[in-house]
């Protein structure tokens, strides 16, 4: 097998991908408008929750140390936590109210206002990060999605959905982590000039 071509066909599939979102102005002003607000959220003394399955679950973790630690410069931390990390709540929600609460139930125990939400969901649909936006309209948290595909289900419920361009699983993931990267990048500039 010719492991080579794979990693080539690889590379051009997420080099297409960045290509296309490069060219999509509509989802860079989107992207634009969640920074704004998060920056504002931050000034008013809020902070980031971020969620996500899977490989998502791992980028939620990624970004929400890229906030508290740093990102391009030496900087006060800024407060973000990632939902998917304290196994005991995991499954205690799990077990005792099913895993599409898993996230819910955190928004409602620990959000209040200027927190903002941010889902990482590449189908859009994950229903557990529907119901966390559920309740985020509930109790007028503000939100952000990172999706993909057509947006999902997420689309309609995110004050912000970034969708980004791909395919593949693979590649709207890549995508999620620029994005992750440069959201930490901005409100970092923005915040600490």
């Amino acid at each position: 097998m010719n492991y080579i071509q794979t990693l080539k066909d690889n590379l051009q599939a997420s080099i297409a991908a960045k290509q296309a979102f490069l060219n999509n102005h509509q989802q860079q002003q989107v992207f634009q408008s969640a920074v704004e607000m998060l920056v504002d959220a931050y000034r008013r003394g809020g902070r980031i929750y971020i969620a996500g399955n899977g490989g998502s679950a791992a980028d939620a973790q990624h970004i929400a140390a890229e906030f508290v630690s740093k990102l391009a410069k030496d900087r006060a931390p800024l407060a973000a936590e990632a939902l998917t990390v304290d196994s005991s709540i995991l499954t205690a929600i799990g077990n005792d109210y099913g895993y599409d609460e898993v996230f819910a139930r955190q928004v409602i125990g620990k959000m209040r206002d200027h927190d903002v939400f941010l889902g990482i969901t590449t189908s859009g649909n994950s229903q557990n990060i529907v119901r966390a936006l559920e309740e985020c309209r509930k109790k007028q948290i503000k939100s952000i999605v990172f999706s993909g595909h057509d947006g999902g289900k997420v689309n309609a419920l995110a004050d912000y959905c970034v969708i980004a361009s791909g395919g593949e699983t693979a590649t709207i993931q890549e995508i999620h982590i620029v994005l992750g990267h440069t959201l930490c990048g901005c409100v970092e500039a923005e915040l600490f000039k």
